[in-house]
């Protein structure tokens, strides 16, 4: 009864993080009720920040440490949004022999709004030269196919190169893949269906 009224969720896990109990308050950060929590790892409902906090306390439990560990998290919230925050996990057993449970609580740090996803768009002259380098067209090429001049070719490529980041041709073109501006498993290669931004 005391730990369904604790404010702040909670939940008592096995050593492997497995969820054994956890209170009103935990389970409302997941959408779920106490019961569904049962029996689900606790770091694939909070998802660790950096893989190094979590290697760390799996080596103080082998070596029977009693300490109390901080995890740096994120979830995803019943409304949509994406939280922050920190897991505090203090091992707790009879003895110093007995493998221990994990008392795990959760701090709320912060919200982060959900974003809409924006479809990633490219000029229609944009979207014709990074086609022809896809197909493997060079500067001199592609300037000769679109009409324009070696430098305008370049002056696209650095305008995008900037905007994706990419730091080279090679990963231009990854990049168009993988934001869906150019349509997979089609050649020679052409733009996805979305409309560009611009007819230029």
């Amino acid at each position: 009864m005391v730990f369904d009224r604790v404010p702040m969720p909670v939940a008592v896990c096995d050593a492997r993080g497995i969820v054994q109990l956890a209170n009103p308050a935990m389970a409302a950060e997941c959408g779920a009720t106490p019961g569904q929590l049962r029996g689900r790892q606790v770091l694939e409902l909070f998802r660790p920040q950096e893989a190094t906090q979590v290697e760390r306390i799996v080596e103080a439990l082998r070596l029977r440490h009693r300490s109390r560990y901080h995890v740096s998290v994120r979830w995803q919230a019943p409304d949509g949004g994406e939280r922050y925050g920190e897991l505090m996990a203090d091992p707790v057993s009879d003895t110093v022999e007995d493998t221990p449970a994990l008392l795990v609580m959760l701090r709320v740090l912060g919200e982060h709004e959900p974003r809409a996803e924006r479809p990633v768009r490219v000029t229609s002259m944009e979207g014709r030269v990074l086609a022809l380098l896809a197909e493997g067209a060079t500067t001199a090429r592609t300037a000769r196919e679109l009409g324009l001049t070696a430098d305008g070719v370049t002056y696209h490529l650095r305008r995008l190169s900037a905007r994706w980041r990419a730091a080279n041709r090679t990963e231009l073109i990854a990049r168009a893949y993988a934001l869906g501006v150019l349509a997979p498993g089609v050649w020679p290669p052409a733009l996805a269906a979305a409309e560009p931004a611009d007819t230029e």
